[in-house]
Formats: structure tokens, sequence, C-alpha cells
């Protein structure tokens, strides 16, 4: 049986950062040890503080770990700025820059010539549900049409692995629903690796091939599980007994370490 090759890996990894309060430093990560294989989409799901974000820092390139490897494609990486693609919680897109403008923004920045930048933009803006809004400017979008600029924005970065760093949070729920169902659609034609921060449990079952569960801090264990639905799969798919069973089991696991 062929071994399925790993995108991202976290080999026994720890990092702290110095705190205001204190002349000791705080551990934020400690030993944390997990992988992601090539063409998974997995979620972190986690409470405040336990270390999402900062796992992200460092996949980035913008932290580096103080023990520990961080490997891309298999490989360790010490510089790793601009070698992932990374989609924040808001847009950010700029307003005084259309829609293709905003979208080109990663190819022109790689030195790609601004017309040649948005003809290729021009190509893919039917596939991302954008066709006739290039001209237009974020200011005139709704928050959904936004975040579909803002991943193909992503996708443009030219990375396999992706970083999406609760995405769709900020939109109401039918929205987010029709977003969680086009974002599977644009993984499978995409054939991408993609990391995925959530706090809603049924979001990250619905995406995920695994989900990584981070509880305390320092976070040195990284609990997982397998989400038993095959692909494809549709919401109605959340219903299934062992989902529903899986689901009250990850959220009593989360409310168990919340200190009120």
């Amino acid at each position: 049986m062929q071994m399925s090759k790993e995108a991202l890996a976290f080999n026994d990894v720890t990092f702290r950062y110095q705190s205001e309060k204190s002349v000791e430093s705080v551990s934020i990560l400690d030993k944390i040890h997990f992988h992601v294989d090539d063409g998974e989409l997995v979620s972190i799901i986690g409470t405040s503080g336990s270390g999402k974000s900062t796992i992200f820092r460092l996949i980035t390139g913008l932290e580096q770990p103080d023990e520990g490897d961080i490997l891309l494609d298999g490989k360790i990486a010490k510089s790793r700025l601009g070698q992932v693609g990374y989609m924040p919680q808001e847009d950010l897109l700029m307003p005084w820059r259309t829609i293709m403008e905003n979208a080109a923004l990663p190819l022109e920045i790689k030195g790609t010539k601004k017309e040649e930048a948005q003809s290729r933009v021009l190509k893919l803006l039917a596939d991302f549900g954008l066709e006739g809004v290039e001209h237009a400017f974020p200011g005139n979008l709704s928050g959904g049409m936004r975040q579909r600029v803002s991943f193909l924005r992503t996708i443009l970065s030219g990375s396999n692995l992706l970083l999406l760093d609760e995405p769709f949070s900020a939109l109401d729920a039918i929205t987010r629903i029709n977003m969680q169902e086009w974002l599977l659609e644009q993984w499978k034609k995409w054939e991408k690796t993609i990391l995925f921060i959530t706090h809603d449990v049924e979001e990250a079952l619905f995406l995920s091939d695994r989900i990584f569960i981070l509880t305390q801090k320092p976070s040195n264990v990284i609990q997982e599980v397998k989400v038993p639905l095959e692909r494809p799969r549709t919401l109605r798919d959340l219903s299934q007994t062992d989902v529903v069973t899986l689901k009250e089991h990850l959220i009593e696991l989360l409310r168990s370490k919340v200190k009120i």
C-alpha cells in the first residue's frame, strides 16, 4: 500500500512567547506533533487561546518554533514566508481596487505584468461566481461575494497548501451554508490541501476528512478524529446517528475545557 504524501507536518514543535506581565516566557504549544496529507481538508477546532492561530502563524513563517521542525512537502522549511496560501477571517480586500485588481494582487506581487495578471483572473471569474463584477469595488458586493474574491486570491498564490482562518464566521447562516458547499466544490476542482480553523463543530464535520482538537494551553496533545462520512456529502448527512453522536462528543469535550 502506497503511503500518502505529507503536505505539512509538525514534529515536536514548541512555541513560547514573552509575557508582558512576567520576565518568563509562556508556552503556547509544547512538543505538538501532527501531519496533513496532500489533498486533505482538515479542520482545527479549540477553545480560545489554545493555539489555533499560533499554528497558522508558524506555518506561514510569521513566527518560528523554539523547538522542533515544520515540514512542507516532506522537507524541513526554515523559511516559509510566501510558501502557503492564507485566507483570513476578514477578506482584507482593498476598497480602492476593483475586484479584478484585488484578485490579481498575488500575481502582481510575484512580478506578473498587470495585463497578464488580469487576463488570468478574467478566465477564472465565472468559476468563482464573479463574472460580471470584475469592475465593481468591494463595497458594492455582499459578504459571500467578497469571500469568493478572497479565496480566488488565495488560489492565485500558487500554493498547494491553503490556510483558511474562520473565513465564513461573519456571514449569515444561509450564506455560510452556501459558501461551505461552494468551498467543497472548489477544493475538489483545484485539488488543494486545506487546513481550516473554525469554532463551529458542525462546519468542521461537514467540511473535513479529519478534525484536530486543541483543548488546553499549552497544547501538548492534539486529539484527532476521522469524520465518518464519505464524499461527496450533503448537509443531510450530518443527521446520521454516528455523526450526531460525534458532534455531541466534540462539543462536550470543548465545553469541559472552558473556564467560566
